[in-house]
């Protein structure tokens, strides 16, 4: 399949990829305008996700290409980052699906995990036979959750005992598997479970009435003495730092969807601009609308230079929890203006869905504010810049 450089892409980053990567980005760009785009409009409008994409999202790679086990061919951080540009250029919720299921829950296992669980668990999860989720957020802890979680895991002879609360959970209302995050009631350090959600005691109830990431399929969910066994304990989570270190990784792919977040609204825009006919003649030659497109064009030129650059750092072993936090912030508040400017360029039409750009524009909000704040990841950073830490 021929591959075709995204003309947002201004300065080509994607001449980067090997030819092998760029197969694999060509053929997941043609199933996603084929398959994908065409769907998302209705689904977001009824809140619903659409069941149908997970199988080709397995059959492409999309949910294994990350680890040893599963993935198809070697591939870089560079590529997996252009993954989650492609889906999220489409769709910001499949991007966020993808998230949950590829980086958040298999990432768990495959960081935190024994050798053993990731055999067990890792290509199950790569082939979209159980779908996994996340939960680590809670009703009452969300940027403290280093030292807030109030989940507490007790343990009982071989078994744990789960008792708590879970909110913002991505695919929990149909997830097979779900990593919880609890406090160890003996030394209070966190450490993270494979609960199956069939397990008694387990309940996820849909959160309703969202304006932003409508398809995903948030949860909030209950743990009332569920018991699991010590094998289903991620051997390798002793502490929060092991959480985070599943978190540098999926915070720099949630840089790279706010970057594909802004190109799908930004190509929306271009798209009307071209067509839309006023004063007698497209949008697209007047000198303000031109100034709008620019403008999103350099948010998203300069966005794309940080996260590439992000991935090449963790291919070569340097990234650190600052670099994935700058990449995060900065890439979300550029698309924050860009989705906003793109919505702009349609006028009254920009507030309807059957252009696009509001759903861009509304789903922005979602992942300007998950994995981080951009108050937490700007003190993150701030505490290397200073070597002083300024969270309360």
């Amino acid at each position: 399949m021929t591959f075709e450089p995204l003309a947002s892409d201004f300065y080509a980053y994607e001449n980067q990829l090997t030819d092998v990567e760029k197969e694999s980005i060509a053929e997941l760009r043609a199933w996603l305008e084929a398959d994908v785009a065409p769907i998302v409009n209705d689904y977001w409008e009824r809140a619903e996700f659409p069941m149908q994409v997970i199988e080709p999202l397995a059959r492409l790679g999309v949910l294994s290409h990350g680890w040893e086990e599963t993935r198809r061919f070697e591939n870089s951080a560079v590529f997996r980052g252009f993954v989650a540009l492609e889906l999220a250029r489409v769709d910001a919720g499949v991007a966020t699906f993808v998230g949950v299921q590829n980086g958040l829950a298999t990432g768990s296992i495959a960081v935190c995990g024994s050798a053993e669980q990731r055999a067990e668990w890792i290509p199950k999860l790569a082939r979209g036979e159980i779908i996994g989720a996340f939960g680590l957020t809670e009703p009452l802890s969300g940027s403290d959750s280093a030292q807030g979680l109030r989940t507490i895991a007790t343990r009982d002879g071989d078994d744990w005992i789960l008792n708590g609360e879970k909110r913002w959970i991505g695919n929990a209302t149909f997830s097979d598997i779900t990593i919880i995050w609890a406090k160890d009631a003996d030394d209070g350090q966190v450490t993270g479970f494979i609960v199956p959600t069939s397990t008694p005691g387990y309940s996820a109830t849909k959160i309703e009435r969202k304006i932003s990431l409508r398809t995903v399929q948030n949860a909030d969910i209950t743990l009332t003495d569920v018991r699991v066994p010590e094998s289903h304990r991620l051997q390798n989570a002793n502490s929060f730092k092991d959480t985070a270190k599943v978190l540098r990784l999926t915070r720099a792919e949630v840089a790279w969807a706010a970057v594909g977040t802004s190109i799908g609204a930004y190509e929306a825009a271009v798209r009307y601009a071209t067509d839309r006919v006023q004063f007698g003649k497209p949008i697209a030659s007047h000198q303000l609308v031109q100034d709008l497109l620019v403008k999103c064009l350099g948010n998203i030129t300069a966005s794309i230079g940080m996260v590439v650059r992000v991935s090449e750092m963790l291919d070569r072993g340097e990234q650190r929890d600052e670099h994935s936090a700058l990449a995060k912030a900065y890439a979300t508040s550029r698309m924050r203006e860009t989705v906003a400017w793109s919505r702009e360029a349609l006028g009254g039409n920009g507030i309807v869905l059957d252009f696009d750009a509001a759903r861009f524009f509304a789903d922005a909000e979602a992942l300007y504010s998950y994995e981080g704040t951009r108050e937490m990841n700007t003190l993150i950073v701030g505490r290397s810049v200073t070597g002083k830490a300024a969270f309360v």
